[in-house]
């Protein structure tokens, strides 16, 4: 059950160490570390996403900047209280690290099998880019979730803006940083970044009674 709990989850990303590591939390006797690891696209733009690591991971490691590594994990959410408002913290969450020793391919992988829990927002950019902003609950073990915004574009994002809270479906694409700016009540502009799925392939999974009426449409007379 776990397993299959954790194959709704699945997180490939390969970079460089772009930051020292800082100590995070600690649970049940084991020490957690937070670092940020760079990840270029084709576009040359490089994606600075956090990463979580367990100390067991680590070992001996020394984990320094530059250090080019691959790693295997689950994209994962919580909420920490900051200036008084609870906000949605994204990070990645390490389940396996190695050196990175030739180039990959696709650096940045994510598959997520999720539900829809807010109403799909459908917008046009200024660049008349056709983008749908969704928020998916992804089921984690010990009835936890994960809370994962994402981004489709395009007819994806046409098809996605019908979509319904509660609905299921998969979703494949890259974890993207988005820096953006923010006006604080006192007027100072803040440079923020924010973290999401950019959705490339995503697919509505239907439940037993709808598999069950699409196959009796399909029997012949």
């Amino acid at each position: 059950m776990v397993e299959h709990i954790m194959d709704n989850n699945k997180v490939t990303v390969a970079g460089k160490v772009a930051s020292p590591l800082t100590f995070s939390h600690e649970v049940y006797g084991e020490g957690f570390y937070n670092f940020m690891l760079a990840i270029p696209r084709l576009s040359n733009y490089i994606d600075v996403l956090p990463v979580t690591i367990s100390e067991r991971l680590l070992g001996e490691w020394e984990l320094v900047e530059g250090t080019e590594v691959v790693i295997e994990g689950q994209l994962r959410s919580y909420n920490k209280f900051i200036d008084g408002k609870n906000r949605l913290i994204l990070t990645v969450f390490a389940r396996d690290i190695c050196l990175k020793e030739e180039e990959i391919k696709n650096p940045n992988q994510i598959f997520l099998n999720g539900f829809i829990c807010k109403k799909p927002i459908y917008r046009t950019t200024p660049l008349k880019r056709e983008i749908t902003d969704l928020l998916l609950a992804v089921n984690r073990a010990y009835n936890k979730s994960d809370y994962i915004p994402a981004i489709a574009w395009g007819r994806n994002a046409r098809y996605c803006e019908k979509l319904d809270v509660g609905d299921n479906i998969r979703i494949w694409g890259r974890i993207q940083s988005r820096p953006y700016q923010k006006k604080m009540p006192d007027g100072e502009v803040v440079e923020k970044v924010a973290y999401e799925v950019s959705i490339s392939k995503l697919e509505v999974v239907k439940d037993d009674k709808e598999k069950d009426k699409d196959d009796q449409r399909e029997k012949p007379e």
